[in-house]
């Protein structure tokens, strides 16, 4: 049980895009390792983007599946688990301009 509050009290926020935000340049974030726990903060403007977790299929082809969990608050929080995680905007063409993001938490 002290292991597990030691690494949730270890927890970061980093914020997906760093000063852009959630953009159409947040695929520059992809590939980055985080460790489990972490919490990605989405900052964008909720008329223009949102953000969608989808797996690999999802994230390659920009498409959200039926069912995919939704975020769309412009300043959502999201902890990872460990794996891999993708997220797109589902907003008409924002996935196909760059606003997805793929990472591994250890």
């Amino acid at each position: 049980m002290l292991v597990l509050c030691s690494d949730m009290a270890h927890a970061t926020n980093y914020v997906v895009g760093g000063r852009d935000g959630w953009s159409t340049n947040a695929s520059s974030w992809s590939g980055k390792v985080f460790k489990t726990g972490d919490k990605l903060l989405f900052v964008y403007d909720a008329t223009k983007h949102n953000v969608v977790v989808v797996d690999q299929g999802g994230y390659n082809s920009c498409s959200a599946p039926a069912g995919s969990k939704t975020y769309q608050t412009g300043h959502d929080y999201i902890q990872l688990l460990k794996g891999l995680s993708y997220f797109i905007s589902s907003f008409p063409g924002d996935c196909q301009a760059g606003t997805k993001f793929s990472c591994t938490a250890l």
